[in-house]
């Protein structure tokens, strides 16, 4: 860690010990395992500008609307993301938030009326790796009297009236995020991410129509990370696998990404570049065409979270963290090919090959 980021952490450690101070109050903390009554409204706090990070925050909604007696529920979210969950059906309420001004406390723009919204249970969405100032903040911020609920982290933890302990059987990162809602639950978690019914124009309706009478598969080559993307020539040889298998590789790409997608699409001849899309569109496309391959990101928590067949590729990322595997899923760590000098274009078109085959075999057997 440069010096600078080191400062910058140590600075919020220390933004975390006094607002613990200033905002501490008699008999807020509360420990686990303490029965907590069921709250009539409940406030998600993700203050996080990445798509998956957002579409993470989903199986938390689908569980508190299969409790028994289902509390209203509110999502404070990144301005830039919160068109990702806005109209999922399990919101009651999707809250855009800048943060931009938080330094000003109570009187930071959008919080005093959050505040008025009296919640019963703020959750602070964080996780368990890194100590989130901001999002423990604002989460008490904007619930003075509530019961606010986090990872158990050295120091946010002062700010919270309960806090949790991860999980020690695994390090999935949808399961420790769901298990947040631990002391709150009377049955077992939903664990699936999930997405609105996406919503396109007629234009591209039609696209989609006239493209589905052959099959296809979705590749996304981008990332917001280019150190964990796979080279282009890579997911060249996965639409080539995917031709071999007899799909046409639909190749997506977001703002920034269309040159990458047409190399892509030039080094492997049969596959289209498909048009813009927006998330509703590419959403729409991936659940249309049954098959996604691409690298660990936003699009790859999308393609799972429409139920599209996922095949994740991952490089210097932690798949067992942020991977989804489970059928029809299938994610690939091919960091060790990459550090081996191995042959990445053979082992892509091997796994795709595979995946696509697999999934015409189980398709065909089906009743």
């Amino acid at each position: 860690m440069v010096w600078h980021k080191r400062l910058e952490l140590w600075a919020k450690l220390a933004l975390a010990l006094v607002a613990s101070a200033l905002l501490w109050r008699p008999g807020r903390r509360k420990k686990v395992g303490t029965p907590l009554p069921s709250p009539r409204r409940v406030l998600l706090v993700r203050i996080d500008n990445r798509v998956g990070e957002a579409l993470l925050t989903t199986p938390l909604l689908s569980t508190l609307k299969a409790s028994p007696r289902p509390p209203e529920v509110h999502v404070l979210v990144h301005s830039k993301v919160a068109r990702v969950i806005a109209g999922h059906p399990e919101a009651d309420r999707i809250i855009p938030f800048d943060r931009r001004l938080l330094w000003l406390g109570p009187l930071a723009p959008g919080i005093r009326a959050l505040r008025r919204e009296h919640y019963d249970v703020v959750v602070d969405c964080a996780n368990w790796s890194t100590p989130s100032v901001t999002s423990a903040l604002i989460s008490r911020l904007v619930g003075p009297r509530s019961i606010v609920i986090g990872p158990r982290m050295w120091p946010v933890h002062y700010l919270h009236s309960l806090s949790v302990p991860a999980r020690s059987d695994t390090n999935r990162e949808v399961l420790q995020r769901v298990h947040l809602l631990s002391p709150l639950l009377e049955r077992p978690p939903r664990e699936l991410m999930s997405f609105r019914s996406p919503q396109v124009s007629e234009a591209f309706r039609a696209w989609l129509e006239a493209e589905s009478a052959s099959p296809r598969a979705v590749i996304n080559p981008g990332g917001r990370l280019g150190w964990r993307r796979i080279p282009p020539e890579a997911f060249a040889s996965a639409a080539r696998a995917l031709i071999a298998s007899g799909r046409t590789p639909i190749v997506t790409w977001g703002p920034g990404e269309e040159e990458l997608a047409r190399t892509v699409v030039a080094a492997a001849p049969g596959a289209q570049l498909a048009p813009p899309t927006n998330i509703d569109e590419l959403a729409a496309l991936m659940r249309s065409a049954g098959l996604t391959v691409c690298n660990n990101t936003g699009p790859m928590h999308l393609s799972v979270s429409v139920g599209a067949p996922t095949l994740g590729l991952f490089l210097r990322m932690d798949m067992d963290r942020w991977g989804h595997p489970y059928p029809p899923h299938r994610m690939v760590d091919l960091t060790p090919v990459v550090d081996s000098g191995g042959d990445l274009q053979a082992r892509i078109f091997e796994e795709v090959r595979s995946f696509a085959d697999g999934l015409s075999v189980r398709a065909s057997s089906a009743p």
